[in-house]
């Protein structure tokens, strides 16, 4: 068994939708990034890909290239689980805690665990939420950050 983390940050743009583990918030702002900027896809990329020692999300996605200019970090992150297959690992289980003030997820949360599930081919996923009571940039609403881990064992083992 191996064990990566990830972490992301991107800061709220009223411009774009918001988008969390492949799910749409309507009523709330987007965040800034290259991609869709999905901070719980790119954190959970990064941890799994990490895991199993294949670097990080900009290595395979670089945040200039035009072919993922507004890509579904979802897609990237099934793209992720594809590679790490490829080298010969399997996604165990993954666990990701969102930082943000505001929207709730509650009522989201098992989407967002399917989906991310679905991505990385296991039904292993802890997703959950917390708020930073105020502090820092996302306790003022300057934008959201996401942490995760993940767990990848070889497949032949």
């Amino acid at each position: 068994m191996r064990v990566g983390i990830g972490f992301d940050v991107h800061q709220f743009d009223e411009s774009r939708p918001l988008i969390l583990a492949g799910v749409l918030f309507p009523e709330a702002p987007g965040l800034a990034g290259h991609s869709d900027a999905d901070v719980i896809c790119h954190a959970v990329a990064d941890a799994v890909l990490g895991a199993a020692g294949l670097g990080d999300i900009g290595e395979y996605f670089p945040s200039g290239a035009p072919e993922w200019k507004d890509a579904s970090s979802l897609v990237l992150l099934g793209r992720v689980g594809e590679i790490v297959r490829e080298a010969g690992y399997r996604v165990s289980s993954v666990d990701a805690v969102v930082l943000l003030e505001a929207p709730k997820i509650g009522a989201f949360r098992d989407e967002m665990r399917r989906n991310l599930g679905r991505a990385l081919d296991t039904d292993a996923i802890g997703v959950k939420a917390t708020t930073t009571d105020g502090l820092g940039s996302v306790g003022r609403g300057e934008g959201a950050a996401c942490m995760a881990v993940a767990l990848v064992e070889p497949i032949d083992g």
